[in-house]
C-alpha cells in the first residue's frame, strides 16, 4: 500500500471537514494544512503559510515530500495554484484536486460561465453583461425583465457579489455603484444581469478528472443571515443533506441536463479539469436551472456531505490521479445530515474577533468543525464571521437538526448568533 502525505490549502469549515475525513484515510502517511485553523490543528500539522503564498506553498510541498494537494478556497484556483504547482513540482506521483486555472474560470469569470452554458446547451437564465463602455445600454434590458432584478459581480466577491433587488430605480443605482463606483471593487467592473429565476435551490457536487465524473451527495444551502431566508446573504449560515424533494426523476434531470453536459463541455472545450465542480441549481417547476458554477467544494455543504461519504476519500483522489475514477465505488449514507453555522455578532458585516469560546469539549453527538477560529493564549477564540459548523446525523431530518441544535446550546461566545430555523423550508 502506497502512503501519501497530503496538504489541504486553506482555513475554514470546508477544509476542517476536508481534514476531518482525510486524516481517516488508511492512505494518509500524514496531513498538513495551509493556514488551517484551531480545529485543523487537532487533525494535522498547521502551517502558518497564506493560501496566496504559491512560492512557500511550493517550498513546503517539496521539503515535507507531498503528493497530494487539496485547494479548498477559489482565490488561489482562479489565480492559477494548480499550473503553478504542477510547472515546479515536476514529479508523476504529485496531483493536485483543483482546476487549473483555465477551468477556474468558470467561477473567476460570470461572463465565461455564463457563455460556457449558453454554448454547452446548459439550461440557464436569459442574461447580459455590462461595463463602462455600454452601461447606457443596461437600463433598456433592465426594463425588459421582471422584477427582482439579479446582479452579479463578473469576478470574485467573496460571496457577496450577487444583489437581488425589487425595486428597478435601485436596480440602476446598484448597477451603476458596481460599475462606476466599484463597489466590489475590481469584480464589479463587469456586471452579469439576468433573468430571475423563482424556484428552489439545490447544491450539486461532483468530483471530475475533465472525462468520468462521481456524483457526491447534493445538499441544500441556506445562504441568508435572517430568519424565513430574509436580510442579507452570507457565505451559508447552515446545510442540509440529502434533499428531500429531490427524487429519482429529478436526480435523472439533473445528471442528464446538467451535469453530462457540462463534463461534455469541458471536453469539447479541451479544458483540462481535475477536481471538485460545485454547480448552484434552481429548480423551477420540477426542471434543473444553472445559477453559477464554483470550482471548489461549497461551504457550509462540505460539512454536511463530508459525513455522509462512507468511501476512503484519499483513494478516491488517486482513483482520479490515475484516470480510474469510473472505477471506485462512492459509498453514501442513508442518513441525513444536518449543518448549522454559529456565526460572529453583527456578521456578514462589521463584527468583533477575539472572543473566547467554551463548550467544544462537551460530550455530544455532532461533529464541529472550525470555521473562523485561532488559538490565543491557550484559549480558542472567534477569528471569522462564521465561528463554529455543527453538523449531526438522523436517519430522521428533524432528529439531526434536534441534535445540531442541542450542541449549538452548549457552545458559548459573546455575541454568538445562528438560525434557528435551518430545513424549515424542507
Amino acid at each position: 500500500m502506497e502512503f501519501h502525505r497530503v496538504l489541504i490549502i486553506g482555513s475554514g469549515g470546508r477544509e476542517n471537514a476536508l481534514a476531518w475525513k482525510i486524516s481517516q484515510s488508511r492512505f494518509c502517511e500524514k496531513l498538513f494544512i495551509a493556514p488551517g485553523n484551531a480545529g485543523t490543528s487537532l487533525l494535522g500539522e498547521n502551517v502558518e503559510i497564506s493560501v496566496s503564498d504559491f512560492v512557500s506553498i511550493r517550498d513546503l510541498i517539496l521539503s515535507k515530500k507531498i503528493s497530494i494537494v487539496v485547494v479548498g478556497p477559489e482565490d488561489p484556483l482562479v489565480n492559477g495554484i494548480h499550473d503553478f504547482l504542477i510547472n515546479e513540482i515536476k514529479n508523476d506521483n504529485f496531483t493536485v484536486i483543483g482546476p487549473k486555472k483555465n477551468g477556474a474560470a468558470l467561477e473567476g469569470s460570470k461572463e465565461f460561465a455564463k457563455e460556457f452554458m449558453f454554448r454547452h446547451k446548459i439550461p440557464t437564465a436569459r442574461y447580459r453583461t455590462f461595463d463602462k463602455k455600454n452601461i447606457h445600454e443596461a437600463n433598456t434590458f433592465l426594463n425588459s425583465l421582471k422584477p427582482p432584478y439579479v446582479l452579479k459581480a463578473d469576478g470574485l466577491a467573496a460571496g457577496k457579489g450577487v444583489l437581488i433587488l425589487t425595486n428597478l430605480n435601485e436596480a440602476k443605482n446598484s448597477l451603476e455603484n458596481m460599475i462606476l463606483k466599484k463597489k466590489f471593487g475590481q469584480a464589479s467592473e463587469r456586471v452579469v444581469i439576468e433573468e430571475y429565476l423563482k424556484g428552489i435551490e439545490v447544491s450539486s457536487f461532483v468530483l471530475t478528472d475533465g472525462d468520468t465524473y462521481k456524483i457526491f451527495p447534493m445538499a441544500k444551502d441556506y445562504k441568508r443571515i435572517g430568519i424565513g431566508d430574509t436580510g442579507l446573504n452570507t457565505g451559508g449560515m447552515g446545510a442540509i443533506s440529502p434533499v428531500p424533494f429531490v427524487d429519482k426523476k429529478l436526480y435523472q434531470k439533473i445528471e442528464n441536463q446538467v451535469i453530462r453536459p457540462t463534463i461534455n463541455g469541458l471536453k469539447k472545450d479541451k479544458i483540462d479539469y481535475t477536481g471538485f465542480l460545485f454547480i448552484g441549481l434552481m429548480i423551477v417547476e420540477n426542471e434543473p436551472y444553472v445559477i453559477e458554477y464554483n470550482v471548489r467544494l461549497g461551504d457550509p455543504e462540505t460539512e454536511a456531505i463530508l459525513p455522509r461519504i462512507e468511501s476512503d476519500l484519499v483513494e478516491i483522489f488517486l482513483q482520479l490521479k490515475s484516470s480510474q475514477l469510473q472505477t471506485s465505488n462512492l459509498k453514501v449514507s442513508d442518513l441525513f445530515s444536518s449543518t448549522v453555522m454559529t456565526v460572529s455578532k453583527g456578521y456578514p458585516e462589521k463584527y468583533e474577533k477575539g472572543k473566547i469560546i467554551t463548550g467544544l469539549d462537551c460530550k455530544n453527538e455532532s461533529f464541529l468543525f472550525h470555521s473562523g477560529t485561532k488559538i490565543e493564549s491557550q484559549n480558542i477564540v472567534t477569528s471569522g464571521g462564521r465561528v463554529i459548523a455543527v453538523t449531526s446525523m438522523d436517519k430522521l431530518l428533524n432528529k439531526a437538526l434536534e441534535k445540531s441544535y442541542k450542541t449549538i446550546s452548549k457552545i458559548e461566545f459573546e455575541g454568538k448568533a445562528f438560525r434557528n430555523d435551518i430545513g424549515f423550508d424542507l
